[in-house]
C-alpha cells in the first residue's frame, strides 16, 4: 500500500488535517477518473496540528489497507520551503512534492520605480543569478500562446526577474535537492507561486516556466500560479468569471506548450463558480488541490452529533480568530467574527450559520490548528469522529462529489 506517481493524469488532492478523512475521500473519488491524493498536508499545517510526515502518510495507509484498496493514488508533501522539508517528507514516502519559493517573491515589483528595476536586476546579476545572454534571451524572442504572440520589453522582463528572479532560484535549488534526496525513487514535483499578493501574467509564467526548464528542473509535473480575483479559503472564488476564463487559457496554453505540465489550482475547496471553467479550459492537465473543506465538514458531523462539542469549537474559534487568521486572505473581519459570537443559535439555524455563510466557513477554517492542538477540544472531536464515522464518511463523501462532478461538467 504505497503512494505512486501519477504523472499528467489530471488529478485532486484531498487534504486530511486529522487523518481520519480518508474512507470519505476514498468513497467520492472512486466515482470519477481523478487520480486522487490520499496523503496531502503542508508543513505548515503539519506544524499548526502537530503531525510528523510519517502520522500523515500512515494515516492514508491505514484506511486505504482497511478499505482493500488496490488503485493508484498520490501523496502530496505540500509547500515545501526549505531543504528539511524535502527531507522528512521524503523519508516518509511521499512522491510529489510541491516546492514553494514565496521566500524569493517580490510582492512590490510591479510597483517598482525603473531605477529601482534595475538596480534589482544587477543584484541579481552580480549574485550569479543572470548574465547578460540569458537575459538576452528572454528580449530577442517571441512564443505564439492562445493565438497571442507574447514578448519582453526590457521594462517586462525586468519586472519578471525583480518579482520571480530570486523564487526560480531557490525552486530550482530545491528540485536539485529532491532529485538527489529521491535518489532512484520516483518523484514529481509541483512548483506554486500561488501565495503571493499580485496574480501571476501569463508573460511572467512564460518566464518562470522557461526558466525552470532553463535550470534543468526535473519531472515538473504542474505549476501553481497566482490567478486573477480571489481564491479565498474555504469559499466560492471572487471575481470576474470572464476574466478568470481568459487568464487560465492563456496559462493553459503556457503548460502545454512547455512541459507539458498540469496547470494547479490552490485554495480549490468549494471553487464551485469555476470548476466548469477549469475542467473544460484544462481538460486532463489539470490538478485541484483542497484542504480546510475536509475539517469543516469534520465540524458539520460533529455539529449534527454533538451541538455541545461543536458549540464549544465555535467559542474557541472566536476567541483564537483575531490571531489565527494572520498568515491567511480572507473576507471575514474581527467584526464579522465578534458579530457572530453574539448570536445564539441551535439546529438548522447554527448549521447556516458557521458552515454554510462564508464568515461562519472562515472563522472556523483559520482557526483549525488552534482547536487541533487543544489538550481538551482535540481528543473530544477525535473521539466524536470515530464515534460517527459513517456520518462523517457520508458527509465527505457528498461534499467532493459536489467537487468531482463540478469539475467533470466543464
Amino acid at each position: 500500500m504505497q503512494p505512486s506517481v501519477l504523472g499528467l493524469k489530471k488529478s485532486f488532492g484531498f487534504g486530511d488535517r486529522l487523518g481520519l478523512a480518508t474512507p470519505g475521500h476514498l468513497a467520492a473519488a472512486k466515482r470519477f477518473d481523478f487520480a486522487p491524493i490520499f496523503a496531502q498536508q503542508s508543513i505548515r499545517e503539519m506544524e499548526r496540528t502537530q503531525r510528523t510526515p510519517d502520522q500523515v502518510m500512515n494515516a492514508a495507509k491505514s484506511a486505504l489497507t482497511e478499505a482493500d484498496f488496490a488503485g493508484t493514488w498520490g501523496s502530496d508533501a505540500d509547500h515545501l520551503k526549505t531543504a528539511r522539508d524535502i527531507e522528512v517528507t521524503a523519508a516518509a514516502g511521499f512522491t510529489f512534492f510541491t516546492i514553494d519559493p514565496s521566500a524569493g517573491v517580490n510582492n512590490g515589483a510591479d510597483s517598482m520605480s525603473e531605477i529601482a528595476l534595475n538596480e534589482e536586476v544587477v543584484a541579481q546579476r552580480e549574485a550569479g543569478l543572470w548574465n547578460d545572454f540569458s537575459l538576452g534571451f528572454y528580449t530577442d524572442g517571441a512564443w505564439d500562446v492562445a493565438g497571442e504572440t507574447l514578448k519582453f520589453s526590457d521594462e517586462s522582463l525586468h519586472r519578471a526577474v525583480a518579482k520571480y528572479g530570486r523564487a526560480v532560484a531557490l525552486a530550482g535549488d530545491l528540485a536539485a535537492h529532491i532529485a538527489k534526496v529521491s535518489g532512484e525513487n520516483a518523484f514529481e514535483i509541483e512548483v506554486s507561486v500561488d501565495e503571493t499578493d499580485a496574480p501571476t501574467s501569463p508573460l511572467e509564467h512564460l518566464f518562470f516556466a522557461l526558466e525552470l526548464k532553463r535550470r534543468g528542473v526535473q519531472n515538473l509535473v504542474s505549476l501553481a500560479p497566482r490567478f486573477v480575483g480571489d481564491m479565498e479559503k474555504g469559499v466560492d472564488y471572487k471575481g470576474d468569471l470572464g476574466a478568470f476564463e481568459s487568464e487560465l487559457q492563456k496559462h493553459f496554453a503556457i503548460a502545454k506548450a512547455l512541459g507539458p505540465y498540469k496547470i494547479s489550482v490552490h485554495s480549490g475547496s468549494d471553487k464551485f463558480s469555476i470548476y466548469p471553467i477549469v475542467g473544460r479550459v484544462c481538460g486532463d492537465l489539470l490538478h485541484v488541490k483542497t484542504a480546510g473543506t475536509s475539517y469543516l465538514e469534520a465540524l458539520r458531523c460533529a455539529l449534527q452529533s454533538d451541538e455541545a462539542l461543536f458549540g464549544d469549537i465555535a467559542r474557541f474559534s472566536h476567541q483564537r480568530f483575531d490571531t489565527d487568521r494572520a498568515t491567511y486572505h480572507i473576507s471575514a473581519t474581527s467584526a464579522d467574527n465578534a458579530a457572530l459570537a453574539q448570536r445564539e443559535l441551535t439546529g438548522a439555524a447554527l448549521e447556516d450559520a458557521y458552515l454554510n455563510d462564508d464568515r461562519g466557513r472562515q472563522i472556523l477554517h483559520v482557526t483549525f490548528g488552534s482547536v487541533l492542538t487543544d489538550e481538551q477540544l482535540k481528543p473530544r472531536l477525535i473521539a466524536n469522529l470515530e464515534d460517527n464515522s459513517g456520518l462523517h464518511s457520508q458527509l465527505l463523501e457528498h461534499h467532493f462529489i459536489k467537487h468531482l462532478e463540478a469539475l467533470s461538467a466543464g
